[in-house]
């Protein structure tokens, strides 16, 4: 039995001063996916800080018009929002599909784009698994690997990343605002995750002790124009198959700007930044949108198992611009 000690932290600098001294102490706000993850023995944290009662669940308004998001805001009071939703639909969209009502009341923003894998060799502890011991071996690689990615993969690990939030907010340019004991910095969100590579084990930029504060969703047209397109195996409560956050700023029918972000083919959120080049100064149309699609779906590659996921990237990626632009 793993002995866990606990703690409630009344200021930041006293739950990051905790966190950033012991090895393996978390922070733990909703608790929804590291409790999870305890029960599996994946994760045996020796200290537990509860970070719920530090200030940081306001949604509001930015002077430059977006929305700042705190990091302790739960799912379910972001989906709702009315700023939320009047400027950037897709946030609220992926939100409400991400999880069960009850989950939503729990989980918080912060937590939710750190969630990790739902690869089940990760979560199996009896099984090699790169990500949880390095240079143990991927299972996944010659295993079922149904729900595992097509592009973004490494010989070590080629797990999905879970999160349909942070795939909706990578199609709105969203920026993490961090802080540490001594420091605070800005993160765009696409710079937040790292790839696999030859260590999969690391899967994000922060420092020990690095604490998310807050979420910034800054204005834009296309942010106004986006939409979430999931695709699973039940409509209820479930992870995606393939997921895309689309965003077009149309002006006189042609596409000014554009934002594909793909959420469950790849180790972290996968900006399709080539198909987004590809759609603009072109008419906001079927043919425009399924020309990208295919531009989208290039260097992937399947494992067996989940090569159904190209074919179903591409016409999910056709279907959400098709929503996203007006045309559905």
């Amino acid at each position: 039995m793993n002995p866990i000690r606990y703690a409630k932290a009344a200021h930041p600098t006293e739950a990051m001063t905790a966190v950033a001294q012991e090895r393996n102490a978390h922070f733990i706000a909703g608790g929804t996916n590291i409790l999870d993850l305890m029960k599996d023995h994946v994760e045996e944290p020796s200290l537990l800080v509860d970070i719920t009662d530090l200030p940081m669940r306001a949604i509001e308004a930015t002077p430059a018009g977006g929305v700042r998001l705190g990091a302790l805001a739960t799912m379910a009071d972001v989906a709702d929002s009315p700023l939320v939703k009047a400027g950037f639909p897709v946030v609220s969209q992926a939100l409400l599909a991400s999880a069960s009502p009850q989950l939503r009341n729990m989980a918080t923003i912060g937590g939710n784009v750190l969630q990790r894998t739902r690869c089940s060799y990760f979560r199996d502890v009896s099984q090699p698994c790169n990500k949880r011991k390095p240079g143990k071996g991927c299972s996944a690689l010659e295993g079922q690997n149904r729900f595992h990615s097509v592009i973004g993969t490494s010989r070590n690990c080629i797990c999905s990343h879970p999160s349909d939030l942070a795939a909706a907010l990578l199609a709105v340019d969203a920026v993490v605002h961090t802080r540490t004991q001594t420091s605070a910095r800005s993160i765009a969100i696409e710079d937040l995750y790292v790839l696999p590579g030859d260590r999969p084990n690391i899967e994000n930029i922060l420092q020990p002790g690095e604490l998310i504060e807050a979420i910034e969703l800054p204005q834009s047209a296309h942010a106004r124009n986006s939409a979430y397109v999931k695709v699973r195996d039940r409509a209820s409560y479930e992870f995606a198959l393939v997921a895309v956050a689309a965003g077009l700023a149309v002006q006189n029918g042609t596409i000014r700007e554009a934002r594909i972000a793909l959420g469950s083919v790849a180790p972290k959120p996968w900006r399709a930044h080539a198909a987004e080049s590809a759609l603009i100064g072109k008419p906001a149309n079927d043919a425009s949108f399924a020309a990208a699609a295919e531009v989208a779906i290039r260097g992937m590659r399947g494992y067996g198992h989940n090569d159904y996921k190209i074919p179903l990237t591409r016409e999910s990626v056709r279907r959400a611009l098709a929503v996203s632009g007006g045309t559905a």
